[in-house]
This record gives structure tokens, sequence and C-alpha cells, in this order.
């Protein structure tokens, strides 16, 4: 997909990834870019910095999210392609509370399921569209440090082979984006954590490739070259690459995520 004259919408569009992917869209000439996010000021500042339209909206409620699609669709235009990529992290194992466990379920997994359970029929009937879905690393090799949050994320990656798999035949094209460590609000003060074991990214850099995987209609976008490395070691020799992990684990398991 090109993204000239296409209408866009972010979530979690206040910093980071989303920020950096709202300015990456209007650089690419997108008609419209809609700015999302529970920071209504910051989606505000991001809208105001690249002449876009600002939303408040919690993606953990499902009423919001289609909301939201509601007045884009009927003010705007009809949405081209939707980057669902608010999301949290809460460190903890399996002691971690029920309702953070919860939590990181709706806002991880069911704002995606929520967003394209919306705009799917919508894209079908109109030809196509795109849905870009950040998950992460997590979410193909697991989370030292937050059995929420590698869950969760697994699940996202599932959810994205799903629709494209079930919703390609009908013009909906798909790609999740799969990055360790980026420089957002998340990982402040973690820069000393497992993920960033291989370097922490910018999240400009990290835009460019999503819009260059989006041009190319790629499914799996992986900043992080080593990720796929790692991806190939796991399904080669499970068990070793379990032990690979558990040594991770002794290392970096008193690191807070």
């Amino acid at each position: 997909m090109e993204l000239k004259n296409k209408i866009c919408v972010v979530t979690g569009a206040a910093s980071g990834i989303g920020r950096a992917l709202c300015q990456a869209f209007a650089a690419e000439g997108a008609r419209h870019v809609v700015c999302v996010d529970m920071n209504g000021e910051g989606a505000a500042q991001t809208a105001k910095d690249i002449g876009g339209h600002a939303f408040t909206v919690d993606v953990s409620n499902e009423a919001q999210i289609s909301a939201m699609i509601d007045r884009v669709e009927q003010d705007i235009g009809p949405i081209d392609l939707f980057f669902s990529n608010a999301g949290i992290a809460v460190g903890g194992g399996m002691e971690t509370p029920s309702c953070e466990w919860q939590r990181s379920w709706d806002i991880n997994v069911m704002a995606h399921v929520w967003a394209a359970r919306k705009l799917a029929p919508l894209m079908a009937s109109r030809g196509g569209g795109y849905l870009l879905n950040t998950s992460s690393a997590a979410g193909l090799l697991n989370q030292i440090g937050s059995a929420s949050y590698g869950v969760t994320k697994h699940a996202a990656v599932g959810l994205a082979e799903w629709i494209a798999i079930s919703h390609g035949d009908d013009g909906i094209k798909v790609s999740v984006l799969c990055p360790q460590a980026v420089r957002t609000e998340m990982t402040r003060g973690h820069e000393d954590h497992v993920a960033a074991i291989n370097g922490m990214m910018e999240p400009e850099p990290v835009a460019q490739i999503c819009i260059q995987a989006i041009r190319d209609e790629t499914f799996l976008i992986l900043p992080h070259a080593e990720v796929g490395d790692y991806m190939k070691k796991k399904t080669a020799d499970y068990d070793r690459w379990i032990g690979g992990m558990r040594k991770l684990n002794r290392r970096f398991a008193d690191h807070e995520l």
C-alpha cells in the first residue's frame, strides 16, 4: 500500500512509536492522520505538529474505540489504515494481580480485536484496507520478568495471523510489528533490561521500517533483525532454546520491567 492520500488512524499517538508513525504517515502524504491516545493533550500535540486530527480514547474500552471509528468514518472519511499500537507492560509473574492481567489483556489484545471487529466488515465492503498491529519480540520469544506481557503479546501475534489468514481474500492486508527495545515511555528507565540486549532503537527508524513494510505488504516487521535468528533457533531446537532463555532469566530476573 502506498500511503499518499490515505486516511490513517494511529493509537498510542502521543509518544514513542505511535507519534513517530504519525509523523511518517504525514511525511508520506497521507490525506488525514488521526492521532489517538488516552493522553488527550499528547495526542493533540502530535496532531498539531502534523496537521492531523486528535481523539482521546481509552483503548481498553470497546465502546470508545467503536465510537472513535464511527466519528472518523463519518466526519473525515473511510479509514484506509489502522495502526493499533497502544500497549502496556506490567512486571511480575503468575502472582500478578488478576486485575492487571485483565488490563494487559484488554489493551494488548482486545483493543486489536475490537478495532478489527469494527473495521474488517467496512474495509471488506469497499475492497480492502490495512491493519497494522503492534506486538513485540516478546510475542515471538517471550518476556523475562513479565508473564502478562509475554502471554498477551503472543496472543497479539496469533490474532494478526488469524486476521491475515481469514480476511486476506477480502483485500485486508495485515502487518504485525515485533520490535525489541525501542526508546519510549514504556522503556524509560529500563535501558539495561533484557529487551535491550541487542540495543535500543529510536522510534523514528522503527517508523521508517514500518513504512517500507506497508509499502511491501510484509506481514512480520522485525526492526531488530536478530529476532528472526532467535526464532529460527527456537523452532530448530525448542528445548535448547528454553535452556538459553533460562540463562537469560537467571541473569535478568532481578531487573524490574
